[in-house]
């Protein structure tokens, strides 16, 4: 897990929770809270929280890039580095902060775990017990 990684290198560690504003979409099919919710018992089943000092924000979509980079450094406040696998997010703030590339982990797809739902396929053994049950509760899956 990314993070677990990152725990050794950060002293804080912020996550965006990006189109906040969007659910049931194909894209984002829970919302902003339900995500937080998930990452948060993805967190705690590997003992990340309460150890360290997670925070999460809440980031919608801006229709200019610049004017989202600049909202989602106000509202994660001093960080030194941006994590991700996203290529369009690492363009917005690359020249700004320092941004570190998160490779994509074979077999763990967000894309492909989203598909196989809509199919009715087999995507419970791809996340963590704990989310997959989570899903199940929401009634969607």
């Amino acid at each position: 897990m990314v993070v677990q990684g990152m725990t050794k290198m950060c002293g804080r560690i912020v996550i965006g929770i990006g189109s906040a504003e969007q659910k049931k979409t194909d894209e984002n099919p829970f919302s902003a809270a339900e995500r937080k919710e998930m990452i948060q018992r993805a967190l705690q089943d590997v003992d990340i929280i309460p150890m360290f000092d997670v925070e999460f924000v809440e980031l919608p979509d801006c229709p200019a890039d610049e004017a989202w980079t600049n909202m989602v450094l106000e509202r994660v406040g001093s960080i030194d580095k941006v994590w991700t696998g996203n290529e369009h997010t690492k363009k917005c703030f690359e020249g700004k902060i320092e941004v570190q590339w998160i490779k994509e982990v074979p077999g763990f797809s967000g894309t492909e775990i989203r598909q196989l739902m809509k199919k009715g396929g087999y995507w419970e053994e791809k996340v963590p017990e704990e989310i997959a049950s989570f899903i199940k509760q929401t009634g969607r899956y």
